[in-house]
């Protein structure tokens, strides 16, 4: 099986890489727009966000600093509004003034009707879940429609290209923030895995378990943490266990993988305490982080 590449078409629309994003693939007749906030009023010309499409508001919460999305969907309305001024009713929307960007999903051809989209709400929204990289803020589930068979596999391969698409403007709401192991099948067959080891951090207070990743460091779910702070326990991991209260159960145990920018913050996390994540962090057969890291 070969792992083959992807041409995909970013037209910066008025020049700027901070403005407004035209985003296409090759043998895809979906079409993803990337919209600042700010921009929205000058897309009022464009008939392809006068579609029925899917949408996405990212940002960042007031009270936790940590990212957010709402999807939600579109149709198109009979004086030919769709996409565009369901957007434009959530700028004025004071409960969604968190958002700063939009990512819309639509089509070419103009295809969407109610059952696609309700469909493609319902997924996006329950891979953005299961990824746990940002707080998905809708209030309840989506609901997935009626689809057939038939229908159900081409807004699959619709959904697959849109993952690919999402990842490319920026956001990697769908890519979850921990992998087990990750399997590549070159072109003879053979098998290579990823090659991060499953590091460990035991402490009398704590027993947890995390890798490094492209992002920073996760620590796995299931992993016990420190119930109290030390005395000299710095602000910023205090800040960060409020930040994830809501992941540590009664029994001071992860709820979900949790990822952070460094080793040293995820051991001073899991450890409530000032920690050398390069030293904390430990392999099954004994060698520290840094010993690690030194040899590669």
């Amino acid at each position: 099986m070969t792992i083959r590449g992807k041409s995909i078409n970013l037209f910066l629309m008025d020049g700027s890489v901070t403005g407004c994003i035209k985003c296409s693939l090759s043998n895809w007749t979906g079409i993803a727009y990337k919209i600042p906030r700010t921009e929205l009023d000058n897309c009022k010309n464009r008939n392809d966000l006068k579609q029925s499409g899917v949408y996405f508001l990212f940002g960042k919460s007031d009270q936790t600093g940590e990212d957010v999305v709402y999807i939600g969907q579109a149709s198109a309305r009979k004086n030919g509004e769709g996409i565009l001024n369901r957007l434009l009713e959530h700028k004025r929307n004071p409960e969604k003034d968190y958002w700063t960007e939009a990512v819309v999903f639509t089509t070419s051809n103009n295809s969407f009707g109610p059952t696609e989209i309700s469909y493609l709400e319902n997924r996006f929204a329950a891979l953005a879940t299961e990824a746990h990289r940002y707080r998905v803020t809708n209030g309840n589930e989506p609901t997935s429609g009626n689809t057939t068979e038939e229908k159900e596999s081409e807004l699959e391969e619709f959904v697959d290209y849109a993952m690919i698409v999402m990842g490319t403007l920026g956001h990697k709401v769908f890519i979850p923030i921990s992998r087990n192991e990750i399997s590549l099948v070159a072109d003879d067959g053979s098998v290579s895995h990823d090659s991060e080891p499953t590091l460990c951090l035991n402490t009398a207070k704590a027993n947890a378990k995390g890798k490094r990743t492209s992002d920073g460091f996760v620590v796995f779910k299931g992993s016990k943490v420190a119930s109290a702070p030390t005395k000299s326990c710095p602000d910023s991991v205090k800040s960060l266990r409020k930040k994830n209260t809501d992941r540590i159960d009664i029994n001071h145990t992860l709820t979900e993988d949790v990822l952070f920018s460094s080793p040293s913050a995820a051991a001073g996390f899991v450890n409530y305490a000032s920690a050398n994540g390069l030293i904390m962090w430990v392999a099954e057969n004994g060698k520290t982080l840094k010993e690690l890291e030194s040899k590669e």
